[in-house]
């Protein structure tokens, strides 16, 4: 079936994997984050950090509104094997004409970073993105500063697109720069075999 044929039907979903899985965020998951979720080095590179479990909630409160406004898709990340919420991700910026998503807005507690939680997290969502929703293009942005994260992006097998200067502010004020990548759908079969790759 062509990407032309396929419904971009944007609903919440469970996308589960062997390591983790993707379940719909919603405040039942407010304390499982909470408990992880405000050590602030996890923030660093995000505009608008948390810190309480207030702001958690209001971090999820204002997840589910762009979900309510169809624009978002966001997802509790659960390890599988204790059913511990561990993070978070999301969809973002849909765009159902241009069959354009974004995925970002991730963390994940420090136990579980440079672990398979986030490979298999991104491969889920891409699989879901290309193969289900019949997406043409898949975009994920970070801070210019945040090498980590732009390491990571590449070692998906996306392709940097260039910088954004001055597009956000961050909280302590400094202006940011933001790192532009994209998979489209020609880019998909390569990239879905580079991550199964990384999940033996």
């Amino acid at each position: 079936m062509s990407a032309e044929s396929l419904p971009m039907e944007v609903r919440p979903v469970t996308l589960e994997g062997r390591f983790v899985r993707l379940a719909p965020l919603s405040m039942a998951h407010h304390a499982g984050l909470s408990e992880v979720g405000l050590d602030q080095e996890l923030w660093q590179w995000i505009p608008e950090p948390v810190a309480t479990a207030e702001e958690m909630r209001a971090y999820i409160e204002e997840a589910l509104a762009a979900q309510a406004a169809g624009t978002a898709l966001p997802f509790a990340t659960v390890e599988r094997s204790s059913g511990r919420v561990i993070g978070s991700t999301r969809f973002g910026n849909i765009d159902r004409r241009h069959r354009r998503v974004e995925i970002g807005w991730t963390w994940l507690a420090r136990p579980w970073q440079r672990t398979r939680a986030n490979t298999e997290a991104k491969n889920l969502m891409l699989c879901h993105a290309f193969e289900t929703w019949g997406a043409i293009r898949v975009e994920l942005k970070t801070d210019s500063l945040n090498a980590r994260s732009r390491a990571a992006i590449l070692r998906l097998g996306a392709k940097e697109e260039g910088v954004l200067r001055n597009h956000m502010i961050a909280s302590t004020g400094r202006i940011r720069h933001t790192v532009y990548y994209s998979i489209t759908d020609s880019d998909w079969p390569e990239v879905k075999s580079r991550l199964e790759g990384m999940l033996p």
